[in-house]
């Protein structure tokens, strides 16, 4: 039996790229077409009303600033934290059940909390968490 030529595993290993390069075109394509089609098919009928901010159905009074509180930022951006934390508990738990890789992955996920609870603690000791 021969063995297969270099073209022949580089053609075999570039077709499956090809699959998803196609996919990708297309993907880009309909968007085109479907943001084309509705720029050519819409009614464009500026007025000043339609130019005025939208608020819920309320007329717009005063300046458009208003001060935020960042601490709802501090809580979304604690929230994406502990989400990535589970993110990376599912893969642990699959390579931790698998023969040869519990004692290196059980020390790598314990290394990987101590940073988390790191920077739990340091959010506590700034007073973060604290709802007033």
């Amino acid at each position: 039996m021969r063995e297969p030529t270099v073209a022949v595993l580089a053609a075999d290993y570039f077709e499956g790229y090809s699959v998803v390069g196609l996919l990708a075109l297309i993907g880009v394509l309909f968007v085109a077409v479907a943001f084309t089609a509705g720029r050519l098919l819409r009614p464009v009928v500026p007025t000043r009303e339609k130019m005025l901010t939208y608020e819920c159905g309320v007329d717009p009074v005063g300046e458009g600033w208003a001060h935020t509180q960042v601490r709802y930022y501090v809580y979304a951006f604690l929230y994406v934290i502990f989400a990535v934390d589970s993110i990376f508990l599912f893969p642990w738990a699959t390579v931790f059940a698998a023969v040869g890789y519990g004692a290196t992955t059980l020390v790598e996920m314990f290394i990987f909390l101590g940073f988390l609870a790191v920077g739990l603690l340091y959010a506590w000791k700034k007073g973060v968490l604290t709802w007033t």
